[in-house]
């Protein structure tokens, strides 16, 4: 039986969550003209953020699938607390690489446990409770810019330490999903543990199938790094916005980000994550290719189905993974979530220094290609969990 309150509350705290951790790139406008920074330092920051949580992450699973950890994610809420504290009075270009890499731990001890947790509610729709619990996180990342243009852009960077709040907040709604997931164990409850694949694969084809959705994370992950990091100076850029037009153009990617999240775990649900894989990532093709060469008005109209799309894929990437790797919620949690940053981070870093050598338009050009990747998704094996 599908437990709604708990999935409810997981989706509140990874919305707190990702909230915390959307200011960091949220706040690069604000802090390039506040400590003088270039692109390749702003590219370093979300490296430093994404690092401590993609490289932690499946050490956390790991540990989790041996012994849960109910009272963890309470752990990994007050680190992001203690990163936004610093990051709101941050005096030096090292002490926000300090304060992004405490975010960046808090994220890493949360989605492991936490993906684990909406597993064990889910009642066997496996598919609608990642994408309840994934929505929650591209939400908070979508509020994140808006509250950043309409509370910290205005008020400076001091201002941060109001988003404090909800890291106390997510300490609370944790601590009581932690209650009843400790009670679920007690009672010998065995929800986080994944079926069995129906066919038998042997490991070099897991192994095989495992590496070609890593690179589909990568040709995803990598992609959104450009909006993530640099779609408001894009704008400002190209078409000469202000910094709070181009963040409210942020958030209606990110907004179109949370509804494809939504959609593709009870999708997959019912016509197999493959296609949902399939479609999600090479389906957003023609639109990427069309985005650098738009309007302005047009290229915000063409962020709604490329995030839509390309989101649409994460849930069913993540179910796909636990159905292949049975008993190891724990482990494909922090091994994806852990990608997703890691990949992040590192198209960050990569494509900062493109556009410090070359130019912001050059990215979004040559980004436009990644998603064609996504043809790799024809040699995944179609499977179907046991019920």
């Amino acid at each position: 039986m599908t437990t709604y309150g708990i999935l409810a509350a997981l989706s509140l705290s990874h919305l707190l969550n990702d909230l915390i951790q959307s200011l960091v790139p949220a706040m690069y406008p604000l802090l390039k003209n506040s400590f003088a920074l270039d692109f390749g330092q702003i590219g370093l920051i979300t490296l430093t953020f994404q690092l401590t949580s993609s490289l932690l992450q499946p050490v956390v699973g790991y540990c989790t699938d041996k012994r849960p950890s109910p009272f963890s994610l309470t752990v990994g809420m007050a680190c992001s607390l203690l990163g936004i504290v610093l990051l709101a009075s941050a005096w030096s270009y090292a002490a926000l690489l300090v304060a992004a890499g405490l975010v960046g731990m808090g994220s890493s001890v949360f989605h492991p446990e936490s993906s684990r947790m909406a597993r064990a509610a889910s009642g066997g729709r496996y598919g609608l409770a990642q994408s309840v619990f994934q929505v929650g996180g591209n939400t908070g990342q979508a509020l994140g810019p808006l509250l950043a243009a309409f509370i910290v852009v205005p008020n400076g960077q001091h201002s941060v330490i109001w988003f404090s709040l909800a890291a106390l907040a997510g300490i609370g709604v944790l601590a009581w999903v932690g209650r009843w997931y400790r009670a679920r164990l007690a009672a010998g409850k065995r929800g986080a543990k994944a079926g069995a694949a129906l066919q038998t694969l042997g490991r070099g084809k897991i192994v095989g199938t495992i590496g070609i959705l890593i690179v589909l994370i990568f040709s995803k992950f990598f992609y959104m790094a450009s909006f993530n990091s640099y779609y408001t100076f894009y704008l400002i850029d190209r078409f000469h916005v202000s910094v709070q037009t181009s963040q409210l153009c942020l958030f209606v990617f990110l907004g179109s980000v949370a509804t494809g999240t939504l959609v593709g775990g009870p999708v997959g649900d019912r016509i197999g994550r493959k296609a949902v894989i399939w479609g999600s990532i090479l389906g957003v093709l023609p639109f990427t290719l069309a985005l650098p060469y738009a309007g302005f008005w047009a290229t915000v109209a063409l962020t709604v189905p490329i995030g839509m799309i390309l989101a649409s894929a994460m849930p069913a990437i993540l179910v796909y993974a636990q159905e292949l790797l049975p008993g190891r919620v724990g482990l494909v949690g922090g091994l994806f979530f852990g990608l997703s940053f890691g990949m992040g981070g590192l198209g960050a870093a990569v494509l900062g220094e493109v556009a410090d050598h070359t130019s912001i338009d050059f990215v979004y050009r040559l980004c436009a290609f990644l998603p064609a990747i996504g043809l790799l998704a024809a040699f995944l094996p179609r499977i179907r969990p046991a019920r």
